[in-house]
């Protein structure tokens, strides 16, 4: 089975007047920046301490001093990453401290960043800022990676990369990134995704778009709702996933006034599908078009996506390749939140997540069942 990625007209983007925009207070970014700075000062000095430690973000020591950090830091930041909760389904947040002169050059690829992040002579300003990112990011649900997926790294670098330029990944440029579900192949996937700018000088722009505003007729969302086709894994988990099962998954969920969406045409096999469900995924596909808006972020701004409710894109852009190039960071997130049990038995054709808080927040939630049973209910 092939990826199948079907060649669309670049849409009308429009701007996101629409698009829920938040703002740290100047004390909270501080705060995020120096919580992270002390993190990092101390990671320095912790002994039997590795450069695969440092970015991968993954040891428990580590984890421990996230959890310290973000629990200390205001509660304006916590209310400032909570899940978008409009019809947009996406927020804008603003208010990092992010300062050119501290960042050095945009990596060529993930690997170069990584590399970077865990030397010290060579860090820059990026080791930090991933630490305010997995910070900002604790402070919303639990942060996690996927093992293959930028050698399980929690926080991703998002930069164009050379021969990589036309892909359907974030490391591509020059043609469109097609919305998509981010890892809509996946049972696991993320709740909530957190794109963190650190250098835009394009203005190259994000792209959202909600199921809560499209437009479709009872017999569309019927056939959508129906498991008829399987998505596959994207071209940065490697090629290596024919020999597990694919499973057929229902590109609309919930109801038509909670409706919820996965969707990643560029993956999806939508010759297998029947003439009436192809026409409906078009549709659909149009729709998203039709309502999508654009996010052009700007450095220290960080973009929320309800990744069951929204897709993202990215408009195309020339890059140089000369250190000056678009820097995102990336992380995912999951929340206090339950899908379908059907999607608990598909394969994610191998893919393992890397969840290093993952018991610790099973641990919070626990407390605060407790808690809860405990408190006096409004009559």
């Amino acid at each position: 089975m092939k990826n199948v990625l079907r060649e669309r007209h670049t849409p009308e983007f429009h701007p996101t007047d629409d698009v829920e925009r938040r703002e740290l207070p100047a004390a909270a970014g501080a705060a995020i920046r120096a919580t992270a700075a002390a993190i990092a000062a101390t990671i320095d000095t912790m002994p039997g301490w590795s450069a695969r430690d440092a970015a991968a973000l993954t040891d428990p020591r580590l984890v421990e001093l996230i959890d310290a950090g973000a629990a200390e830091l205001p509660a304006t930041v916590r209310a400032a990453v909570r899940a978008p909760r409009t019809s947009a389904g996406a927020a804008v947040v603003s208010g990092l401290p992010v300062r050119e002169a501290e960042l050095g050059p945009t990596p060529r690829d993930w690997r170069q960043a990584a590399a970077w992040s865990g030397e010290p002579r060579h860090r820059h300003a990026s080791f930090e800022l991933d630490l305010a990112m997995l910070l900002l990011a604790r402070s919303a649900g639990e942060p996690f990676g996927w093992a293959g997926q930028q050698d399980g790294r929690l926080v991703n670098n998002i930069v164009p990369s050379p021969g990589h330029e036309h892909e359907q990944s974030g490391a591509s440029s020059t043609t469109l990134l097609c919305p998509h579900t981010e890892d809509a192949f996946h049972p696991r996937r993320a709740h909530l995704l957190m794109l963190g700018c650190l250098r835009n000088p394009d203005a190259v722009g994000t792209t959202v778009s909600s199921v809560r505003e499209v437009a479709l007729d009872d017999r569309q969302r019927r056939r959508l709702r129906e498991p008829m086709l399987p998505i596959l894994p994207d071209v940065s988990y490697g090629a290596d996933f024919h020999r597990y099962p694919s499973t057929p998954v229902a590109t609309l969920g919930g109801d038509d006034a909670s409706p919820t969406l996965r969707y990643d045409p560029a993956y999806t096999p939508l010759d297998e599908a029947d003439d009436e469900y192809r026409c409906a995924y078009a549709h659909l596909g149009a729709e998203l078009e039709r309502v999508c808006r654009t996010a052009v972020l700007r450095p220290g701004e960080l973009l929320l996506v309800d990744n069951d409710v929204v897709v993202h894109g990215r408009v195309p852009f020339t890059p140089r390749y000369d250190g000056t190039d678009r820097w995102l960071k990336r992380v995912n997130i999951r929340l206090p939140r339950r899908r379908v049990p059907d999607e608990s038995g598909e394969s994610g054709y191998g893919q393992r997540t890397v969840t290093p808080f993952e018991s610790r927040v099973n641990e919070e939630a626990r407390e605060y069942q407790v808690h809860s049973a405990a408190d006096p209910q409004p009559q």
